[in-house]
This record gives C-alpha cells, sequence and structure tokens, in this order.
C-alpha cells in the first residue's frame, strides 16, 4: 500500500497519479486518509502530553510523603488516575484512527510510474516490440480446441465431467506437452540464477492483504470457508509471502526466486468466444519469477525479467509483442507492467502469456519488506514478478501455429524434453 509519507509529501502528485489510474473517488479517498492520519497525530500529541503530566506529578507524590502532606499526596494520586483515564481513551481513538487510516490505505492502488502511458483500456496500451515470424499454415487451420480433439491431446469435457467448465483433463502427448513446458521453463529460469520454490498453493488472508490480492480480488479466488485460506491465484502471492515481516541484508539482493505451481482463478463473469478452450481457464499451471531488490536497482532488474521472458518466446519459435501497459488497464497493484502476447494464427488474434510487473515499495509496505543497508538504515524494498510463462495460452499457440498436415511441430528447444519433433 501507499505510505502515509508519500500522500504527506506531495498530496496533488498522488491524486494525479491515481486518476492517471482511473481510481473513482481518488481525491475524496486521499482526504479521508489525511483525516484519519490528523486525527491520529492529535491524538498521539495529547497523550504524549498527559504522559509529560502524570511523569511530573507523579515525582511529586514522593516528596509530598515525605514531608508528612499525605492529604495533597492523594489528591495528587486521584489527578494521576484521571489523567490516566483520559490517556486510555485518546490511545483508544488514536488506535480506531490508526486503524481507519490502514484500512483506506489499502482500498488505494499503487501509483503508475511516469513512463506508464495514459489510457483506460487494453486499446489504449502501447506495443513497444515485436518478434518473431508469423507462420503461414495450411488452409483452413485449426483452433487448438479442435487440434486438441484430434490428436487425443486435451479432453474438456473430461474436464467437466470431473469439475465444470475450466478444469480440462490433459492426455498423452498433451500431458507430456505439459510437462515439457514445465521443465523447460524451469531449467531456464535456474539458469538465469534463479533459486526453485516449491511453495504451498493455499495462502492465508495475511499473505492475500500482502501481495494486494485482498481486499482488491477477493470474488475472484477460489476459497476454503472452513479454514478460511485462498486457493493461490499465482505462485507469486505464496513465494513474495516468503518475505513478509522480514528484514533482509544489502548483500542478499537482489533475492530471485522461481516456481512452478497450479494457479487457480473463478474468472467470474468471463464467457464467448475469448474464454474457448484454453483462452480462458479455472486451473492452469504457471512458472512464476519473484524478485525481491533495492529500489536503485529494480528498475535493471525489471529490464532483465523482460528479457527473460523474451527469450524463452524466441526459444519457443513463437511470434510475439510486448506491451507498455496503460493507467487503467494495470493491475491493482503493479507500477509499471508490460504484457507479452503470441500470436494465435487459426484463431486470428493475440493472446496474452505473461505479465511483468515492478510494484515498487507497494507491495512490500503491505508485507513490511524491508533491507538494511550498509549504513545501518531500514528501508524497504522493491518487489517485481513476472509469468516465465503460463502455460495455457503457450499450449495452444503451440498446437495452432505448428500444426500441419503430418503433425504438430515441435520447436527445437523443446523437443529434449518431449523425446519428438512431431506429435503425430
Amino acid at each position: 500500500m501507499l505510505t502515509i509519507r508519500q500522500i504527506l509529501e506531495d498530496k496533488e502528485a498522488v491524486i494525479r497519479g491515481l486518476e492517471k489510474k482511473h481510481f473513482n473517488g481518488a481525491r475524496e479517498m486521499v482526504e479521508k486518509v489525511l483525516a484519519c492520519d490528523t486525527a491520529r497525530r492529535e491524538a498521539q500529541q495529547k497523550v504524549d502530553e498527559l504522559k509529560a503530566q502524570v511523569n511530573q506529578i507523579s515525582k511529586s507524590i514522593g516528596a509530598l510523603m515525605k514531608e508528612g502532606r499525605r492529604e495533597e499526596a492523594e489528591q495528587a494520586k486521584t489527578q494521576v488516575a484521571e489523567i490516566k483515564a483520559q490517556s486510555a481513551t485518546l490511545e483508544d481513538q488514536m488506535k480506531q484512527a490508526t486503524e481507519k487510516r490502514t484500512e483506506l490505505l489499502l482500498q488505494i492502488p499503487n501509483l503508475p510510474y511516469p513512463e506508464v502511458p495514459e489510457g483506460a483500456t487494453a486499446e489504449d496500451n502501447v506495443v513497444v516490440k515485436t518478434g518473431g515470424q508469423l507462420i503461414d499454415l495450411p488452409e483452413n487451420p485449426l483452433p487448438h480446441w479442435e487440434l486438441a480433439k484430434k490428436y487425443n491431446l486435451i479432453d474438456f469435457d473430461l474436464g467437466v465431467k470431473i469439475s465444470g467448465a475450466g478444469f480440462p483433463v490433459y492426455t498423452g502427448w498433451g500431458a507430456r506437452l505439459q510437462r515439457a513446458l514445465i521443465n523447460f521453463f524451469l531449467d531456464e529460469a535456474r539458469n538465469a540464477g534463479y533459486t526453485e520454490i516449491m511453495p504451498p498453493t493455499v495462502v492465508n488472508a495475511a499473505s492475500g492483504y500482502g501481495t494486494g490480492q485482498l481486499p482488491d480480488k477477493e470474488g475472484q479466488m477460489y476459497h476454503c470457508e472452513v479454514d478460511d485460506l485462498y486457493l493461490i491465484p499465482t505462485a507469486e502471492v505464496p513465494v513474495t509471502n516468503i518475505y513478509r515481516d522480514v528484514i533482509l541484508t544489502e548483500d542478499q539482493l537482489p533475492v530471485k526466486n522461481c516456481a512452478y505451481t497450479q494457479c487457480f482463478r473463478r474468472e467470474a463473469g468471463s464467457y464467448g468466444k475469448d474464454v474457448r478452450g484454453l483462452n480462458r481457464l479455472h486451473e492452469f499451471s504457471k512458472i512464476e519469477l519473484v524478485r525481491i531488490d533495492k529500489p536503485e536497482h529494480s528498475a535493471q532488474s525489471h529490464q532483465e525479467m523482460l528479457d527473460h521472458v523474451e527469450g524463452l518466446l524466441q526459444k519457443l519459435e513463437l511470434p510475439y509483442r510486448i506491451l507498455r501497459l496503460c493507467g487503467g488497464d494495470m493491475s491493482f497493484t503493479a507500477a509499471i507492467c508490460y504484457d507479452f502476447e503470441v500470436y494465435s494464427e487459426a484463431q486470428q488474434r493475440w493472446l496474452e502469456v505473461s505479465s511483468v510487473s515492478n510494484f515498487d515499495t507497494y507491495q512490500a509496505n503491505r508485507l513490511q519488506c524491508r533491507y538494511r543497508t550498509a549504513d545501518k538504515k531500514i528501508q524497504l524494498c522493491h518487489t517485481l514478478n513476472g509469468s516465465a510463462l503460463a502455460l495455457p495460452r503457450i499450449v495452444a499457440a503451440l498446437l495452432e501455429d505448428f500444426q500441419t498436415p503430418e503433425g504438430i511441430r515441435i520447436p527445437k528447444a523443446l523437443q529434449p524434453y518431449m523425446g519428438t519433433d512431431m506429435i503425430k
């Protein structure tokens, strides 16, 4: 969440940033936060003044007792008790104001960086780079859901039987392709210096609040109500929360972690042709990169992550483009975000396969993820993450773009993992 210092130092800049993210009621919300902070500070000042009075009167009681002035000493004790009662009331007011301030801050999104484009929707995102070659397909190419059926790779109907729509069953070469991609992505991440983590796929509410999924995306997460646990929408949540309430040393940064997990998203309200097949699922596999870094180095870390994801798409021989998201299309927690999309020739559309974000200190403030500088100062870290990569749409693009009359061609980088160069 934003720090109160950010708001106090330049309230108008904060409001402009929130408006750039198309956050409704930005000024009103900021003013409410400041009102709570003022109430907290005023109560704190009065408490401090009363404590000083208590200390002064308490010192006099001993002297009065020595002088035998018991009645005056008893009056002083009564006065101390009355002041302490006032202090208790003020401390309760201060606590309430602090809690209300935090509650409001949790509802305010992160501020976008200056280079984030203006805009309200995905149509306003800016294409910053394209790569790869569009693939010439056979006449009347098939979409991946028909290819999956033709080659017995994915059974969508069986998934409906077992769980419901959005939970496909991968079989045979389809399952092997999933495993090949997982191992390929993990190997590439480890070769790039990332430490592999195998985290839980359920988290408590504190973890959801730490990375900003709660309260913003509560309706999109599967909630196990009896145990008050949430199925993770991404490995970002458990892996970043490893560093909740942790003070790192400067020489430990940057932290570079990767993790393969299943991910679960309710995707409430999603329907239509754009969610057919693998385009939008409730459960899917994903490899996530997470970095914890110093503020002055996080921009470089972000670029390194972007280069890593681009390298994966190049090795998979897929046509891709990179978009810098506009303010209105970014996530609640991101300060800047780039999306990677691959082109599906059969569907004639771009498919998002990765988002790589820098959250600045926003998540770290929620998490209290900090580091100790060389001169012993404690500062908030920057957190970053990105998909490297999410599997469903990668699989969809591979099936559609590499279909041939003989079968599905396997890109060279995946062949050692698949044990074949063609699915027939």
